[in-house]
């Protein structure tokens, strides 16, 4: 199963939060207690996304967080390769941090490299705005009426 860790949905949760909201700053607390991501992890992805470059934080009383470019500007590829690394499905990935120790005489060589840039390319088009929309308006049902359907 290709899955993303919690840390990066939590990071996409934070980001939305800012960027629904208007003021320009936002501390650790704050969006601690507005997303219910645990302090310590909103602390840490913090540091994460701002050295990637996605947030820009300022010092002082009056400092805090804020997105570094509009929603529309940022996308999920650069969101999941700021909290877990370079997107790389397998080891023998261009890019991977992994090595693969049978690549030299590995059939596939090569062939991976095209289906992750196909996943890359994806990500790269869906952007932090894409993720702020509401499930409803893709016309997914609400979880009750799911449950209702499954009955």
């Amino acid at each position: 199963m290709f899955k993303l860790n919690k840390m990066t949905d939590y990071a996409v949760v934070m980001m939305a939060d800012m960027a629904r909201m208007t003021d320009d700053m936002r501390t650790a607390p704050q969006l601690a207690e507005a997303t219910g991501v645990p302090l310590p992890t909103v602390s840490k992805l913090l540091k994460n996304l701002a050295n990637a470059g996605l947030m820009q934080s300022q010092r002082g009383a009056s400092g805090g967080y804020s997105l570094s470019r509009a929603p529309e500007d940022i996308s999920v590829a650069e969101i999941i390769a700021a909290v877990e690394g370079p997107i790389a499905l397998t080891a023998c990935v261009d890019g991977s941090p992994d090595q693969c120790g049978v690549e030299t005489i590995c059939a596939m060589r090569g062939n991976w490299d095209k289906v992750n840039r196909a996943v890359r390319g994806a990500l790269e088009q869906v952007t932090l705005a894409d993720m702020m929309v509401s499930a409803f308006e893709f016309g997914i049902p609400a979880p009750a009426e799911r449950a209702g359907a499954a009955s």
